[in-house]
C-alpha cells in the first residue's frame, strides 16, 4: 500500500525510447515500486512512432494498473486508449482539453515556477499542476521552482502538485512535505541502474 503521507511517484519517459528494450525496462521499474502515473514524453511528432510507442507502453502500464498520459498530443488520447494528456504550456489549453476529453480523463499542466499559471490551470479544470525545474538545468532560462513555491501551494491550494526537473536527494528531502508527486525522468534513465536510482530516491523520501 502507498503511504498516504508520502508523495507518489510520477514517471516521465525519455524524449526518445528504443522500442526493442524500453518497454521491458519500464516494466521492471513499475514492478520495483508503487508508481502512480507514467507520462509518455517523446520529442517526436511522427504519429506512427507515437502510436507504436503508445501501444507498447499502454500494455506495460495498464497491465499493472498504472495510468499512462501523453505529453502534448491530446488528439491521441482516445485513439490509443490512454488515460489523459499533460500540457506543457501552463493553463493555456486546459479548458479545451477538459471539454474535449471529458471529466474522466487526466488533464495536467506544467506551469514552470508561476503561481499564477498554476492557479489558472487549476481553475480551468486541471487534475494536477507540475512545477519545475526544481534543480539547476541547462534547459530553460535558469528559473527554478523553489521550496517556498511548493510550501505555499500545499498550504493554499487543493489541486495536487508535481515537483519535477533535475531532482536530487536533497531536493526530495526538502520537498517531501509539500508535494503530492515527484516527477522522475532523466534522473533515473541516465543512471547505470535505473531501478537502483529510483530506490535511492525512495529512501530519501523516507
Amino acid at each position: 500500500m502507498a503511504d498516504p503521507e508520502r508523495p507518489q511517484i510520477y514517471l516521465i519517459t525519455p524524449s526518445e525510447v528504443e522500442l526493442s528494450s524500453f518497454p521491458a525496462l519500464l516494466g521492471r521499474i513499475l514492478d520495483s515500486a508503487e508508481i502512480a502515473c507514467v507520462r509518455m514524453a517523446l520529442s517526436t511528432r511522427d504519429e506512427e512512432r507515437l502510436s507504436r510507442t503508445g501501444d507498447a507502453l499502454r500494455e506495460v502500464a495498464h497491465a499493472r494498473d498504472v495510468a499512462l498520459v501523453i505529453a502534448e498530443h491530446g488528439l491521441m488520447v482516445d485513439r490509443l486508449g490512454l488515460d489523459g494528456v499533460h500540457l506543457p504550456d501552463g493553463a493555456r489549453a486546459v479548458r479545451k482539453w477538459r471539454k474535449e476529453l471529458g471529466d474522466d480523463a487526466i488533464v495536467g499542466a506544467y506551469c514552470g515556477a508561476s503561481r499564477h499559471d498554476g492557479i489558472t490551470a487549476g481553475e480551468a479544470g486541471a487534475d494536477y499542476v507540475s512545477f519545475g525545474p526544481v534543480g539547476q538545468t541547462a534547459l530553460g532560462d535558469g528559473t527554478v521552482a523553489d521550496a517556498d513555491l511548493f510550501q505555499w501551494w500545499s498550504e493554499m491550494i487543493e489541486v495536487p502538485v508535481v515537483a519535477e526537473g533535475a531532482l536530487n536527494e536533497e531536493h526530495i528531502r526538502n520537498l517531501c512535505n509539500y508535494t503530492d508527486f515527484f516527477g522522475f525522468g532523466q534522473e533515473i534513465w541516465t543512471a547505470e541502474d535505473p531501478v537502483a536510482r529510483l530506490k535511492a530516491f525512495l529512501t530519501a523520501m523516507n
